[in-house]
């Protein structure tokens, strides 16, 4: 007959040691725990901090952006003011002409009071009609003359060509007479009125 060995029931001592061994490794288990999640938190304050960056460069960019459009607008529309001042420059002089011409036909008409023929009188509606149509394209794109007769001399917008002394009652370097009209087309002077003024 063969006797059975029976496990022994573990003693108090084994289950404290046991119990002890337990602890230790859920202690070991919890300090790697730590260590991860510490390592995790500082993998989540380097992404964040490197997200804020790429925020902060992407606003930088953004702004960077915005600038760069208003300037090439505002260039832009610099330009276009520039070239239509160059443009409107260059028909001041045929408004000269006209205003000349439209003078001419009235000393004309004064000096030979209503006698002439009925092709002058066509010619003279012709050229009222293309000044009147310069005039109104001119005022479109709002070119104005420079107020310069009884004005105090202003050098940005007149140019003195000569001097005469002042009549009785006009304060020196006030515009006693234009010699050639000044034009602007909003702030910019096209050109300078040519004036005399009075010393």
């Amino acid at each position: 007959m063969s006797k059975r060995k029976e496990a022994a029931e573990p003693t108090d001592e084994d289950l404290v040691l046991q119990a002890i061994d337990e602890l230790a490794q859920k202690n070991t288990e919890l300090a790697e725990a730590q260590v991860e999640v510490e390592q995790l938190q500082e993998e989540i304050e380097k992404l964040r901090e490197e997200a804020e960056q790429a925020n902060d460069q992407w606003r930088r960019s953004a702004a960077e952006f915005q600038n760069y459009r208003r300037r090439t607008e505002s260039e832009k529309a610099q330009m276009v003011a520039f070239g239509k001042s160059l443009v409107v420059s260059g028909l001041l002089d045929v408004v000269d002409d006209f205003e000349r011409s439209l003078e001419a036909t009235r000393e004309a008409e004064a000096e030979f009071e209503g006698e002439l023929s009925p092709i002058y009188e066509s010619l003279k509606s012709g050229v009222e009609l293309i000044y009147r149509k310069l005039s109104s394209e001119l005022e479109r794109l709002e070119v104005v003359p420079i107020d310069a007769k009884g004005q105090p001399f202003n050098e940005n917008e007149h140019e003195a060509l000569m001097q005469q002394e002042a009549p009785e009652g006009v304060e020196p370097g006030t515009v006693l007479d234009i010699v050639q009209p000044g034009y602007k087309m909003g702030d910019r002077v096209l050109r300078h009125a040519k004036v005399v003024v009075a010393s």
